[in-house]
């Protein structure tokens, strides 16, 4: 699948800049969030033989005034097997960019594999309903807005696809099987379920597959060669020691049973560095599968690296950083110290002194510029009540800043003019 969209959208310049200001994209700035759950996207044939409905779950910032907002797709994870949209694998990431001012949505896909002790034409199979339903998904969103008044306030041109174990499995070949010659052989292609070739027969023919770049977190892929330098930009992220996805170039198990050979994340990172390809490469050390889903720390970890890369690719003009950065919740903010937290002069050419509150805790002065970009960032001893900041250097425009304590936020607006 080539990265057409990505190149055209960076053709035209990204005309709505004013997204990307006030650290939309970037941090959590809306405190809550709707969801429209169980909406029907289409239908196929699951592995018995019977009719299944596809379902996904909608999340939007709630407040928003924007209605062309990218949107990222997710898919859980389960082994093909199990797992459901609303699995604690993705939900919070789909209710933390929707409060960074995505529209998110989860699917859910067809599961199911027959147990045998040749698994590697079932699991290949399950892979491609998998694929074969993403990509209906993101037909369907598409469909939204050309037929229906756009609903969910999505660009139709920005749509990413981030995807969890087995839903990184789905990203993974969805942005890089993309030519008829890379399906399986082994793959029957005219049985029920898994006819339509590359787009399937999922639903909402007539409309692109074609994503922005993916998210995968602890997949694979079953060839990285299939990755070429005109593909899709992709952030991975995997435990060395991984033993559910490999982490490189191994065998894959299911259920103690070998199943095919495949690439995790590091031969994709590897392949996308020869070849070219944009992409970032998380190393989730001392690690094994997920570790996201139950850890804060490694959750905080993703969240924050994918708000870095996705928000680059929304707004060229966020540098691209792939280490992590912490991702501030700006939603959270207070009154009860009312206009005891002071900036002033403002505007101001070089000196900008900031008054706030004696605490008896650690504090933080933190400086954004109208991208979201951290400027400055100060750190306020317990008894301190002002310090002063050179701003002289910094360009002219807007800023945000903000004085961080423990649990909350005060933000002001500050101009610079020479």
């Amino acid at each position: 699948m080539k990265n057409f969209l990505l190149g055209l959208s960076m053709a035209i310049g990204y005309t709505v800049i004013g997204q990307c200001e006030d650290g939309r994209y970037q941090e959590l700035i809306f405190p809550s969030v709707s969801v429209e759950s169980n909406i029907v996207y289409g239908n196929n044939i699951n592995y018995l033989g019977g009719g299944t409905e596809l379902r996904l779950d909608v999340y939007t910032p709630d407040a928003d005034i924007e209605m062309m907002r990218p949107l990222i797709i997710f898919a859980h994870g389960g082994s093909f097997i199990g797992g459901s949209k609303t699995g604690a694998d993705v939900v919070p990431f789909c209710n933390d960019f929707a409060k960074m001012g995505y529209a998110t949505a989860s699917i859910q896909y067809r599961l199911g594999i027959p147990f045998t002790f040749d698994l590697e034409l079932p699991a290949t199979e399950a892979v491609v309903r998998g694929y074969h339903d993403m990509k209906a998904a993101i037909r369907y969103m598409r469909m939204t807005v050309a037929e229906d008044g756009n609903p969910h306030g999505i660009d139709a041109d920005k749509i990413y696809v981030a995807g969890v174990s087995a839903g990184g499995f789905i990203a993974l070949h969805l942005a890089y099987m993309d030519e008829l010659s890379e399906l399986p052989e082994i793959l029957d292609l005219s049985l029920e379920g898994l006819t339509g070739g590359l787009e399937g027969d999922s639903g909402n023919l007539g409309y692109s597959s074609e994503v922005n770049a993916i998210v995968n977190i602890c997949g694979a892929i079953g060839d990285a060669e299939w990755i070429n330098s005109d593909d899709e930009p992709v952030l991975s992220f995997h435990g060395p020691f991984d033993t559910t996805v490999p982490y490189g170039s191994e065998e894959l198990s299911l259920f103690g049973v070998p199943v095919l050979d495949v690439d995790g994340s590091a031969s994709i990172s590897a392949r996308a560095d020869e070849v070219g390809v944009l992409n970032c490469f998380e190393i989730y050390e001392g690690q094994g599968h997920v570790p996201h889903v139950d850890n804060a720390q490694f959750y905080d970890t993703t969240r924050a690296i994918m708000s870095s890369f996705l928000s680059h690719l929304v707004c060229p003009e966020i540098e691209l950083d792939c280490e992590y950065s912490d991702v501030i919740d700006l939603s959270i903010s207070t009154e009860s110290y009312g206009d005891k937290f002071k900036i002033y002069p403002n505007p101001t050419s070089e000196l900008l002194i900031i008054d706030f509150p004696v605490l008896s805790e650690t504090s933080e002065i933190l400086i954004l510029d109208a991208l979201g970009r951290e400027v400055e960032r100060l750190l306020i001893s317990p008894l301190s009540d002002s310090t002063e900041l050179n701003v002289s250097t910094f360009k002219e425009g807007y800023y945000t800043c903000l004085w961080i304590k423990e649990g909350q936020v005060e933000k002001r607006k500050l101009l610079i003019m020479r």
